[in-house]
């Protein structure tokens, strides 16, 4: 499983603590490097710490699980450092201890994540080893059954876990019989069923250079990348299997509403609809009004009224949640048993009422304010950076996309909020999920 080196982690700390001051007082420039062998990757070099971060993805997360399988590429995360290549799992893992870098995986819906960093001195020795996990994993016998336990652990904890069953029950009411509403952490069936065989599967479904996205930065150059890339990369095959084309998914049309009873003081309440996806040419306006109205933290409309006026939960939230193959707009909330009903219809009256009215002209005037100013915030490490690159580019928003975003929102109206709060706002048609004893829900 993946563990943090003590020598990489105080390193870690200082090279965040001072690249964040110099995000915030320069901008940096993104160059697209193409290594010898053709693969392309996005750099910011950044040389007054002697540290590199590499963040990549390969299109084809656990809604490409086999029936039967769900979980399966989340153990695969688990198992790519116990062991690659000649190397058993505690060579692996003391060799890479020795080195002081880090690498991490992550499973998502949409995309297979992967997170590198290594201190400069180290560099290609820690890139060997990487090159051995992403290339060669062994999913040798002992390891398997070891990560099995630790998985099986927490597939259990979370289906006993208040907040992870209501979300789970609402996805499976928004989107009926997708793979987007299986657990992606898979069941106590699924991945007690996993074997050596499937992992090796899972991995060759995932793992090939044509879907494979890369973004880099640290002290490291352009000319230096180029071969890092081939070597790390330059083994994996250059397509996957044939993967199926899934269609768009439909999300299901409330209003619906579903209560699983627990004994419990407080009822978990999450609530949505449809929503938009990512490449829709309104999202910019839409995320604006997104976060006015229940995006925006203690200072968004629902907060405003739920919990400063009301006193009825500690927060509440309600934005956007674009996925590849479907756009939902989903919220949540705490709040004891007696008061979910009151809750719940509090919520439905301040949407209801933003999606007649829309905000303010101030409204607006504060959320591009704070929309812009907090942008930066998220660059504020190397890891941090790569990792907002990286996504920039799984959602094909172009290398400029960082200069530009800030005036894509400043450039937003409020009539351009108002009608986004017209098309997406439904408090009619809210799909809600309810865990525990609430009382006056309807």
């Amino acid at each position: 499983m993946i563990r943090m080196p003590n020598a990489l982690r105080g390193l870690l700390l200082f090279a965040g603590l001072l690249f964040a001051s110099a995000v915030n007082a320069n901008a940096f420039t993104i160059q697209e490097v193409t290594s010898p062998g053709g693969i392309k990757a996005w750099l910011v070099e950044e040389h007054a710490i002697p540290l590199m971060a590499m963040n990549y993805s390969f299109k084809g997360g656990t809604e490409l699980e086999p029936a039967g399988k769900e979980g399966v590429f989340n153990f695969l995360t688990g198992m790519l450092d116990e062991g690659a290549g000649d190397m058993l799992s505690a060579g692996f893992q003391k060799k890479r201890d020795e080195l002081a870098f880090r690498m991490s995986f992550d499973a998502g819906s949409d995309f297979f994540e992967g997170s590198f960093q290594t201190i400069t001195k180290n560099r290609d020795a820690s890139a060997d080893l990487l090159r051995l996990a992403i290339t060669s994993p062994r999913f040798d016998a002992e390891p398997l059954e070891r990560v099995r336990q630790q998985f099986l652990l927490d597939v259990k904890e979370k289906e006993k876990d208040p907040q992870s069953m209501a979300w789970q029950a609402w996805m499976d009411d928004i989107l009926p019989g997708d793979p987007y509403s299986r657990p992606d952490e898979g069941t106590e069936a699924t991945v007690s069923s996993i074997t050596a065989d499937d992992l090796k599967a899972a991995h060759r479904r995932i793992f090939n250079r044509d879907t494979l996205q890369v973004a880099v930065v640290g002290d490291i150059t352009a000319k230096e990348l180029g071969p890092l890339l081939d070597k790390v990369f330059g083994g994996l095959p250059e397509t996957a299997p044939g993967q199926p084309e899934l269609p768009e998914a439909k999300p299901a049309m409330g209003p619906k509403l579903r209560v699983i009873d627990r004994d419990m003081p407080q009822s978990v309440i999450v609530f949505g609809t449809e929503g938009i996806e990512r490449d829709d040419k309104d999202f910019i306006p839409a995320f604006v009004m997104s976060e006015i109205l229940g995006s925006g933290g203690l200072t968004s409309r629902l907060s405003e009224e739920i919990r400063e006026k009301r006193g009825l939960t500690y927060g509440v939230s309600y934005g956007l949640s674009p996925m590849g193959r479907a756009g939902l707009y989903t919220g949540s909330l705490q709040t004891k048993n007696e008061s979910a009903g009151e809750a719940l219809d509090a919520a439905r009256e301040v949407i209801r009422k933003y999606a007649e009215e829309g905000p303010g002209q101030k409204d607006l005037d504060d959320a591009k304010t704070f929309l812009t100013g907090s942008y930066a915030l998220r660059f504020s490490s190397n890891s941090a950076i790569a990792n907002q690159l990286l996504g920039i580019q799984q959602q094909n928003l172009g290398i400029d996309y960082v200069q530009k975003r800030n005036a894509l929102v400043e450039a937003v109206t409020l009539d351009q909020v108002k009608a986004q709060a017209r098309r997406l706002l439904h408090p009619d048609r809210l799909i809600v999920t309810v865990v525990g004893k609430p009382q006056g829900v309807k």
